[in-house]
């Protein structure tokens, strides 16, 4: 079995199953050695020996679970140590489908923790390395919902607008620097997410709904492409585009010393 020249080192998040274990293989395939970050440890040791197994390369396994500060702090300081690291997909998250006040002010705690606070702190991490270096990638799993909060837990929906705004903004730190980084729009994916927010992927009308790994395939290539924001269901990429230009045209404006003759008093 021959293998691809080393990529260096990816470490994924959420890396069990779904979306992270598809990232998984695909990077493995592509030639990275792996450090596969998960709760579920027996699943992510069976995934680790079958990708070995498969391909070659290095696959390491760190369990953790990253609404945990211990844990988080024991990834940090991974990422922070290895000097191999070319590439953090930061796949794990929580979603909800209630609204606010049927939601558990716990659970919504527990999904900032994670979709949030962790992908923040792991991203700060991996990038003094990366920066160091002059080259890898940050790669961030936001969903549709950051540009459509209508939908779903709203709560949710703000993790993910935060995930697609701090995508932007690291963008514009270190892009020149030689640090790609991506933020990835999923819809709805068939996966075990569906279940754990409250409503099974079975009973979403199946036309909207995505196998992973045409999600992490589509996402790939839209990283080649160098893309910043990766929309895999939308078809006509100039609608983000035009959204995109029309939030940039109002920069100029959005701070002016005088409030818009709309507010001023008669």
């Amino acid at each position: 079995m021959s293998t691809p020249t080393s990529k260096g080192t990816a470490l994924i998040t959420g890396a069990s199953s779904g979306i992270g274990a598809i990232y998984a293989d695909r990077l493995a395939r592509r030639g990275y050695d792996l450090v596969l970050v998960a709760r579920d440890l027996p699943r992510l040791q069976s995934l680790s020996q079958q990708l070995a197994a498969q391909t070659g390369r290095k696959i390491e396994t760190l369990q953790a679970d990253l609404t945990v500060k211990a844990d988080m702090l024991k990834v940090e300081e991974r990422l922070t140590a290895d000097k191999s690291l070319t590439l953090l997909v930061n796949n794990a998250g929580l979603g909800a489908t209630a609204p606010l006040v049927d939601s558990s002010a716990d659970a919504m705690d527990e999904m900032i923790q994670l979709n949030v606070v962790a992908l923040t702190r792991l991203t700060r991490a991996a990038l003094p390395g990366l920066l160091a270096r002059g080259q890898g990638a940050v790669i961030n799993i936001a969903s549709i919902v950051a540009l459509a909060p209508e939908l779903l837990n709203g709560v949710y929906g703000g993790t993910k607008a935060y995930v697609l705004a701090f995508t932007q903004s690291l963008h514009h730190e270190v892009g020149a620097k030689g640090v790609q980084v991506q933020a990835v729009l999923p819809g709805a994916i068939s996966t075990p997410f569906w279940s754990r927010a409250g409503v099974p992927v079975e009973h979403l009308p199946q036309h909207i709904v995505m196998q992973p790994d045409e999600l992490v395939n589509a996402a790939l290539s839209g990283f080649d492409q160098r893309e910043l924001v990766t929309i895999p269901s939308l078809p006509d990429v100039t609608q983000w585009d035009t959204l995109n230009a029309a939030r940039l045209a109002m920069g100029a404006n959005l701070s002016l010393q005088k409030a818009a003759p709309r507010y001023q008093l008669a």
